[in-house]
């Protein structure tokens, strides 16, 4: 097993529980690891062997420019993406945070994580 991770991710997206921030925008960012078998990639250094690494951050991309309420939401979206398109994944963490959230004072952003295992029940 081994961890591919993808930090420091940054967009520029319509989240937001608010229906100014859905108007408005915000820059999020986004930290993604995902743990798989890493030894055959290892020992071939073959692509073909292991997650591409753009096909990942266009995952998360794509799941980004769909505005929602709730980082929660945008963050589950990410884990059922990257599961169902890399099916040799074994689990993903995520963490999606906003910078500068309006909440009244100085936050530089809020962030929330989620982490599921592959056959692991989430709700809806």
């Amino acid at each position: 097993m081994g961890q591919i991770a993808l930090e420091g991710m940054e967009f520029f997206a319509f989240h937001g529980y608010y229906d100014e921030e859905q108007k408005i925008g915000n820059k999020y960012g986004v930290d993604l690891y995902i743990r798989t078998d890493l030894h055959a990639a290892g020992a071939s250094d073959k692509l073909h062997e292991t997650v591409n690494y753009e096909v990942l951050y266009r995952v998360v991309a794509e799941e980004m420019l769909a505005p929602a309420r709730l980082l929660e939401h945008v963050g589950h979206r990410v884990l059922d993406r990257v599961l169902l398109e890399f099916p040799h994944v074994r689990s993903v963490k995520v963490s999606v945070s906003k910078f500068n959230p309006p909440l009244g004072g100085i936050c530089h952003r809020a962030r929330v994580t989620l982490t599921r295992r592959r056959g692991e029940a989430h709700g809806r």
